[in-house]
């Protein structure tokens, strides 16, 4: 299983940026998908999740500016970042919840980052 993201670089203030992260190779199903971040001297932190069932969590810094959605047919989450500001400058990483099997448990899994970079 591997995760592809990417849509990161680099914007000023107030503008936008969309995050995607495809996820390949055998899957049964998905569970949960959501974005991390990371900035520089901080721990990684929940940014938003997204379950199957569509609920949704958003991190208090993000709520109302970001959107988390999925296409299921793609195994693709996706970032919508709106109204950005340079505390969200970070890597963001792309996380899910999967079973590779029907018989397997459910593992973890990381993409590789993308930057983010929002200058003011």
């Amino acid at each position: 299983v591997q995760l592809q993201a990417c849509g990161g670089g680099f914007v000023q203030a107030g503008g936008s940026l969309r995050l995607s992260c495809t996820v390949s190779g055998s899957i049964f199903s998905i569970n949960s998908m959501a974005w991390y971040r990371q900035a520089p001297g901080k721990q990684r932190e929940l940014v938003a999740a997204l379950t199957s069932g569509g609920s949704t969590n958003y991190a208090d810094s993000v709520r109302g500016r970001f959107t988390i959605s999925r296409d299921n047919a793609k195994n693709t989450v996706y970032l919508q970042m709106n109204s950005l500001k340079p505390e969200d400058t970070a890597v963001y990483y792309c996380y899910v919840a999967a079973r590779r099997y029907y018989y397997e448990a459910e593992y973890h899994y990381w993409g590789q980052g993308t930057q983010v970079t929002v200058s003011s």
